[in-house]
């Protein structure tokens, strides 16, 4: 199956969401590489037991997977939350 590649609705926006993503994971606690962000995601996946490796994965189920993304991906979502709560205080 081929890999999809997921742009933005922003133009231009991806440098600054690798560069979240790295800050995020790192206040986690990763081992981020700035140069190769997506990687953290092998760390993660090791701390969840998940057996994800470079290259083909076909044998994992979506919901292991889903378990990964869904780590990064949430600490990415608490952070922006946090981030427009402060906004919104500092408005008030």
């Amino acid at each position: 199956m081929a890999r999809r590649k997921r742009s933005y609705v922003v133009p231009g926006v991806e440098q600054e969401m690798q560069a979240f993503k790295a800050e995020v994971m790192k206040r986690e606690g990763y081992a981020v590489d700035p140069n190769k962000v997506d990687n953290v995601k092998y760390e993660v996946a090791a701390e969840l037991g998940v057996p994800l490796h470079p290259g083909e994965n076909g044998h994992l189920t979506t919901e292991s997977v889903g378990h990964v993304g869904g780590k990064i991906g949430g600490s990415m979502v608490r952070e922006m939350i946090r981030l427009a709560q402060e906004k919104i205080a500092e408005k008030e």
